[in-house]
């Protein structure tokens, strides 16, 4: 996540979606190419799947200081906070967590578009953090893994869309061995 933290929770917060309509010019794109990364989009009957990091003592300072710089002054993000629901079969009550929220007030807000043009706009992006694509199959492998029971059509339906325009590479055996 970019600071440190005492542990790490995968869960859930009702009321709002994942999308991938925020603009990155730093991270996951360039000025000239920007890429798309996800926002929370507030969304009634949704529930979205991820990860809560629990922050004590220093770490809090430090890393309400990186998240605001990464998010609310770079990001243009609104903060709420917002419960989040554990995995965990022996979680208590939930609890709260702060989320970053981009608005369409803020420069890098890109909104939304069919999962085809997400999906060649991500294809072209790569920034400081890595290629765009990376940023998406990540997040997908994430959730295949972590919440197999989790829907999230917007994620895999722009997964689909970028492997069905991606170039295939074909691999023989031949072409693996040494000169």
């Amino acid at each position: 996540p970019g600071f440190e933290f005492t542990s790490r929770k995968v869960g859930f917060i009702r009321g709002y979606s994942r999308r991938f309509w925020q603009g990155d010019t730093f991270h996951r794109g360039s000025e000239k190419t920007p890429g798309r990364v996800v926002t929370l989009l507030e969304d009634c009957g949704a529930c979205t799947w991820g990860v809560a990091y629990e922050v004590r003592g220093e770490q809090i300072a430090a890393s309400l200081e990186y998240l605001n710089m990464r998010e609310a002054v770079l990001g243009g993000y609104d903060t709420k906070l917002v419960k989040f629901h554990p995995q965990e079969k022996d979680a208590e009550e939930p609890i709260l967590a702060l989320v970053y929220i981009a608005t369409p007030q803020n420069p890098s807000y890109l909104g939304p578009a069919s999962e085809e043009d997400i999906a060649a706009q991500i294809i072209v992006s790569s920034g400081c953090a890595g290629h765009n694509i990376e940023y998406l199959l990540r997040l997908a492998d994430f959730m295949r893994y972590f919440c197999p029971q989790a829907e999230d059509k917007h994620l895999f339906s722009i997964e689909e869309a970028l492997i069905s325009i991606l170039p295939c590479l074909y691999y023989t055996e031949e072409s693996l061995e040494e000169p």
